[in-house]
């Protein structure tokens, strides 16, 4: 048990430290690609948006490996696909209970849902955020 909360705040703290990076980056991107096309109005919103929606989705992505490579590195798969398809919907708390990790690793595995539940939320704040700031959404318009 102690070596599953170990394991698992380790890579829990790692997806935070991913995260925070990735927002940057992310914030970054968006800024330099609107200003690098000089764009205005409409256009600079949707390039701004499917920027954020995309870098999200790389962001969530390296999360879900992380947690894939993890399982395999502890030996709780025997196969990256397996590993992989797993941690995705854990991660995603989807859950859909068709491959199971071994008793051991149950922790490990309810540890990386509320994991993914935190960052997906925390996704869904900044994609408003960024939606109401940058558009296409504005705030008082929109919500």
């Amino acid at each position: 048990m102690l070596f599953n909360l170990a394991v698992g705040t380790a890579v829990i703290l790692t997806t935070i430290l991913i995260h925070t990076a990735g927002l940057i980056g992310i914030t970054h991107a968006m800024t330099w690609l609107v200003g690098r096309f000089r764009m205005h109005g409409r256009r600079s919103r949707v390039v701004a948006i499917v920027t954020v929606v995309l870098g999200l989705f790389t962001v969530l992505t390296v999360e879900v490996w992380l947690w894939a490579i993890c399982y395999l590195l502890v030996g709780a798969f025997n196969d990256l696909e397996t590993g992989l398809y797993f941690s995705t919907v854990t991660f995603s708390t989807l859950g859909f209970g068709d491959v199971l990790p071994p008793e051991r690793w149950r922790l490990l595995s309810a540890l990386e849902a509320v994991n993914g539940f935190l960052v997906i939320g925390w996704s869904t704040a900044y994609l408003v955020a960024a939606s109401t700031r940058v558009g296409p959404f504005r705030s008082g318009e929109h919500f």
